[in-house]
């Protein structure tokens, strides 16, 4: 499996972000062209965290049934990890070598597994390139 890039948690969170309409619009774009053209992935790690802000942290949290109507149309469509041991001897190893947190390591360690070429992600060092893996902030002008 191969695809383009790969998205952290905060691309689809900025999706739902109505007081950064630019960044919100931005956002609801890349993860659109990733569901259309399957050029994005995401990994279950992204479901967890993307399903405890948005029930939790949203200004509006998304109730249970809202939540469960997102997982089915947009994360588990773009979902091409499903973490296994795997993932976690990889994200050990990532943690080593580029001093990243762990949840972060994780999210690096999947988008290398499918192959993406990017990963799009505000919380990671913009312009770095691990294991064949660009990251990008996509929201940097």
């Amino acid at each position: 499996m191969s695809v383009n890039y790969f998205l952290d948690t905060n691309i689809l969170v900025y999706t739902f972000d109505d007081s950064s309409p630019e960044k919100r619009d931005h956002a609801r774009e890349i993860v659109r062209d990733a569901l259309g053209g399957g050029t994005g992935a995401i990994s279950s790690q992204v479901v967890q965290e993307f399903i405890n802000v948005a029930t939790r942290k949203f200004t509006v949290p998304m109730t249970a049934s809202e939540a469960a109507l997102y997982l089915q149309r947009v994360l588990v469509p773009l979902c091409q990890v499903w973490t296994d041991e795997r993932d976690y001897q990889d994200a050990l190893r990532l943690m080593e070598i580029t001093r990243y947190a762990w949840f972060d390591s994780l999210i690096l360690g999947a988008a290398i597994r499918v192959g993406a070429t990017e990963l799009l992600s505000e919380d990671f060092h913009h312009g770095q390139v691990v294991e064949g893996v660009r990251i990008r902030n996509p929201f940097r002008s």
